[in-house]
């Protein structure tokens, strides 16, 4: 039947190839939202994020360039054990370290934000200079959250523990608790409220070092992506954090995760669209 093979292709990112071996770039999707503070749902976006895709044009007037030559594939997503947070994160941990073993950039697709630690635990065994750069609304720096280490509000100070002090660059930051702040001026280097002008700022110091990027969706204004599980008015807009993705062709780029959209909490799928115009703006980069 014509156009059969596209309807099978719908489980796959954008114009993803078939053969991993000659991919630079492999993109995993992790289902999982187990320690989520407020409305669930962010295990629904890998999902999600692959079938929006294909509303996308493979070429970006951003970046004036086509995912038509590009190699990167989509593994699908991680089965994990629901509700085993250790676990999850071990079998998380051990899909990133093939993906380094083999020589290519892992692109994770959560799921919460706490899938940013075990990932960059095994890119920093690789890159001992790693930096490290956050987009969130969140701190996320808390040492312990309802007296659990592993949570998606501690996910950043445990990445602090596999990183160099002041190797964490944050930018769109306007919540957190007060100690959060009072680590981040010791040990990180937060700006807050803005993304685009200290992200702008801040690239030179950037530039030359092997660069983790995590992007969780509510550093945008929940005007322009609804669906997340923790929005926080006051973010920027939906144009600005493109703007900077189209940035990211200037860095060395050896990691990247997507974070915390929640499809449920958005039926026009705006979020979701957003998520993917990123991830397709981060291949373009680093393929």
């Amino acid at each position: 039947m014509k156009g059969f093979d596209k309807l099978l292709d719908q489980g796959k990112f954008l114009r993803s190839k078939d053969n991993y071996e000659e991919s630079r770039a492999v993109i995993v999707g992790v289902p999982m939202d187990f320690t989520v503070s407020f409305r669930p749902g962010t295990r629904m976006a890998p999902r999600k994020i692959r079938e929006v895709s294909y509303g996308l044009e493979d070429y970006s007037p951003y970046s004036d360039d086509s995912l038509n030559d590009k190699k990167y594939y989509d593994a699908g997503d991680l089965d994990i054990p629901f509700g085993n947070v250790r676990k999850s994160l071990e079998i998380i941990e051990q899909a990133a370290a093939m993906i380094l073993k083999d020589g290519k950039i892992p692109v994770f697709i959560g799921g919460e934000h706490l899938i940013t630690y075990p990932v960059v635990k095994q890119v920093a065994k690789k890159y001992p200079e790693l930096k490290v750069i956050q987009f969130d609304a969140h701190a996320d720096l808390r040492d312990t959250f309802f007296d659990e280490k592993l949570s998606h509000a501690t996910v950043m100070r445990r990445v602090c523990e596999c990183i160099r002090e002041n190797h964490l660059y944050q930018f769109g930051i306007r919540s957190g608790v007060k100690e959060e702040f009072a680590f981040a001026e010791k040990y990180t280097n937060m700006n807050l409220i803005d993304v685009k002008a200290p992200f702008m700022e801040n690239l030179n110091e950037l530039r030359g070092y092997p660069v983790y990027i995590t992007v969780d969706i509510d550093v945008v204004d929940p005007a322009f992506a609804p669906g997340t599980g923790t929005p926080e008015p006051g973010g920027c807009s939906s144009k600005e954090i493109l703007e900077v993705v189209s940035c990211f062709r200037e860095l060395n780029i050896v990691g990247f995760d997507l974070v915390e959209v929640s499809p449920i909490n958005d039926l026009s799928e705006r979020t979701s669209l957003l998520a993917a115009k990123i991830l397709r703006e981060l291949l373009l980069a680093v393929c």
